[in-house]
């Protein structure tokens, strides 16, 4: 067993003008056996996952209740993480489903005005409540580097009293990764609600849908918040599914159109139960827009195949070029699974692609009213420069009706 009081780590994370030192009580240990050693932040315990990157400069506490993050350990590229602090606001799910965060500076005080001290404002204090584990004091620009030349890795991270590395190493090992797991269900909503919130407004917060135009159905595999906010605020009365339900379950609630929202995991093994159903709705001809997971499931639907990325895509700064329109757009993304452009079938055409490494980011189905792309146009957090989507699944759904 290796005790955590042997290695010594500047104070802050970084040994430049550092003038005190403590001992270590936290890492992040890899598969492969190298260990990180740092200071803990959030829950004790340790917690097993693949360990991604995000490069995002603002939204921290977004990002961490994803519920696209179920099974990843996430590495924050951004040194400065926790300076804005935690509010109830900014969650994108009630319950995180990541299994914790590895940062480069020790979390500071909150020193921003939406920062909610009553319930937990400090994102220490917050992280604690969610039984969340972080380690900081890491040198995320190494871990990045890491990651970028070998992919994501098994790992865990760990907060304690001592910490045994070979057991640790052995756990991070047995992990079986996210190709072929489902996780879907287990972020998904259980039973079938309304939901008629609209984006929030500074003075204001959010809103409320009392005049609906039309009715979608959202299945959700994993959706965020502000993904169904985006639909209210579009003129929609939204129907949350589970992730398990059917085309007698969809159709039973007669949508003008459906929406297939993101998630976490394997998109192949979700389709085992999510693509029958897919398909039955597809054969009744509604509006179809999928995003992230849901992109995947329907692209599967249609007769594509997916596959696991080296990298994958996580961060708020992604460009990708509109192929119909040649306008460049920068999106939040966050995905570990694409899919392949040459198994497109005939009538399925690419609409979207990335201008980072050349992935395809969308598809529409020729002379239907079906749609979807790969990142997450509802901005939370990164730019609004895909908003447009949700009007065009909104236009799509009045040509439909007409």
């Amino acid at each position: 067993m290796t005790n955590l009081k042997s290695p010594v780590i500047p104070a802050g994370g970084s040994s430049r003008g550092a003038a005190f030192s403590r001992p270590a009580n936290a890492a992040l240990v890899l598969g492969s056996g190298e260990v990180f050693w740092g200071h803990g932040a959030g829950a004790l315990g340790h917690a097993v996952g693949e360990v991604c990157f995000n490069t995002s400069i603002t939204g921290y506490q977004e990002i961490i209740t994803d519920p696209s993050y179920a099974g990843q350990i996430i590495t924050f590229t951004f040194p400065h993480i926790g300076n804005v602090g935690a509010n109830p606001e900014d969650l994108e799910a009630a319950t995180p489903a990541a299994r914790g965060c590895v940062l480069r500076s020790d979390i500071t005080e909150p020193a921003n005005w939406r920062s909610d001290g009553e319930r937990g404002g400090h994102l220490d204090a917050w992280l604690k409540s969610q039984n969340l584990i972080a380690v900081t004091g890491i040198d995320t620009r190494r871990l990045t580097r890491l990651i970028r030349d070998g992919g994501a890795p098994t790992g865990v991270v760990a907060h304690g009293d001592a910490i045994d590395t070979d057991a640790l190493v052995a756990e991070a090992k047995g992990w079986p990764g996210l190709e072929g797991m489902d996780l879907a269900g287990d972020v998904s909503c259980t039973q079938t609600y309304s939901w008629d919130e609209t984006e929030w407004a500074l003075g204001t917060g959010t809103g409320k849908q009392e005049n609906p135009k039309f009715h979608v159905v959202a299945v959700d595999y994993g959706a965020k918040r502000n993904i169904l906010r985006c639909l209210a605020s579009s003129g929609c009365k939204v129907t949350v599914v589970p992730a398990s339900a059917t085309a007698e379950d969809i159709l039973g609630h007669k949508p003008d159109g459906v929406f297939l929202s993101n998630g976490p995991g394997d998109p192949a093994a979700t389709g085992v139960y999510a693509v029958p159903a897919i398909q039955g709705v597809l054969d009744a001809n509604l509006p179809i827009f999928g995003i992230c997971l849901g992109h995947q499931i329907l692209a599967l639907a249609l007769g594509c195949k997916t596959s696991k990325m080296h990298l994958g895509h996580r961060g708020a700064n992604q460009p990708v070029k509109d192929l119909e329109t040649g306008r460049v757009e920068i999106t939040s993304q966050n995905h570990g699974f694409v899919v392949e452009r040459g198994s497109l079938p005939d009538g399925v055409v690419e609409t979207h692609t990335s201008l980072f490494d050349g992935s395809l980011e969308g598809i529409k189905l020729e002379g239907r009213p079906v749609f979807s792309v790969q990142y997450h146009p509802e901005a939370s957090p990164g730019p609004q420069d895909s908003h447009y989507l949700f009007e065009r699944f909104v236009g799509v759904m009045e040509e439909a009706g007409k």
